[in-house]
């Protein structure tokens, strides 16, 4: 059997196309017994809306998209990250907090409830690779707006080209070169100074290193803030510890490593983000080293496993489900019509002390 139309439905109650696509589309602008007349035909057809159909009647996809890159972690959630065991049948075991939620996933959360508010269908995305260029010309040739979320692939995108054609917001991520984007940021200076301040104030920390790569703007952006205000307030950082290569922690964090085993780990690591401060707490747990008694440990993000996990972290929190609120916002704004230059907005962040830096958690 054929699948029912718009045309079906108008000739079964007797009313015209418009009428039926505003009975679905604008409710409120059909009389209520002519509304009623249209959905009793299209139950009696079973007539379902087509989401592509009602874009073409108002010029737009009805729909935003999220585009994301080594966001997307394919592994295990369970405690074995190379063996999913299960409680019972087809029930996996208790998820590793470590690994979830990440800032992706709140600021996905965001997004996706503006789009809700908003009636915005919503289309996600993830390249595959490095040069997975086809992945985001897909994504973006089905929305109206475009939201990409920081990584260190961003720059091969042709991201000058989709500015010219729809608008895009560039989720944490503010280059030199400004494209005609809007910029949803948060305010990593302060959030730094807030962090140092503390260490510095309330914990007479004077031995300070960076642990974090220049693979992510934000990370680096921290960075100099950090740098930058220990050379204000008259203390030296020792050399920050970082490997930009994405191996794994150990590797990573090799200068960190030789630092542990030679006895010279300064007294207070500011990581630059919490998942950074993951592996670190890890690594001095496996050298045998307390945190905070030996080491102080901070992370900068707020995600929701810093404040699950034993001990819990010191970090900064960045309002990232504001932060993917704002982009849909922006982009639902835009209806469909490129930015032509450059647009920031910049969120405020809070210093959320705990126990790795010696405060109740």
């Amino acid at each position: 059997m054929a699948r029912a139309t718009v045309y079906d439905v108008s000739e079964k109650a007797g009313v015209s196309t418009a009428t039926v696509s505003f009975t679905f589309r604008r409710p409120d602008k059909v009389r209520p017994k002519t509304r009623e007349r249209v959905l009793q035909a299209a139950k009696e057809l079973e007539y379902i809306p087509s989401g592509s159909a009602r874009g073409l009647a108002r010029g737009s996809n009805g729909a935003l998209g999220i585009y994301a890159f080594d966001m997307l972690i394919e592994r295990s959630q369970g405690s074995d990250a190379e063996d999913v065991s299960v409680l019972g049948e087809g029930v996996p075991a208790e998820p590793d907090v470590l690994t979830y939620p990440l800032y992706v996933d709140e600021v996905l959360r965001g997004f996706e409830l503006e789009c809700w508010k908003h009636d915005q269908g919503l289309f996600l995305g993830a390249a595959k690779g490095r040069d997975d260029h086809q992945a985001v010309t897909d994504i973006a040739g089905r929305v109206d707006g475009l939201a990409i979320m920081p990584s260190m692939f961003n720059l091969q995108l042709p991201l000058e080209l989709l500015c010219k054609t729809m608008p895009i917001v560039l989720i944490s991520m503010d280059s030199e070169k400004k494209l005609p984007a809007a910029h949803v940021l948060c305010d990593n200076r302060s959030g730094m100074r807030q962090l140092l301040d503390h260490l510095i104030d309330v914990h007479q920390i004077s031995s300070l290193a960076f642990v974090g790569g220049f693979n992510a703007e934000d990370v680096s952006k921290r960075y100099e803030a950090f740098h930058e205000y220990l050379h204000e307030r008259g203390v030296e950082s020792m050399e920050w510890f970082v490997d930009d290569s994405v191996a794994g922690s150990d590797e990573r964090l090799g200068r960190l490593c030789e630092a542990i085993n030679m006895g010279k780990v300064p007294r207070a690591l500011v990581c630059g983000t919490d998942q950074t401060a993951f592996e670190v707490l890890q690594l001095l747990e496996d050298a045998g080293l307390s945190v905070p008694d030996d080491v102080i440990v901070t992370g900068f993000d707020g995600i929701l496993a810093g404040r699950l996990m034993k001990p819990s972290l010191t970090t900064v929190r960045q309002p990232m489900e504001a932060m993917g609120r704002m982009a849909a916002r922006l982009l639902d704004e835009r209806n469909g019509k490129p930015w032509d230059e450059s647009v920031t907005e910049v969120l405020p962040v809070r210093l959320i002390p705990r126990e790795s830096c010696g405060c109740a958690g």
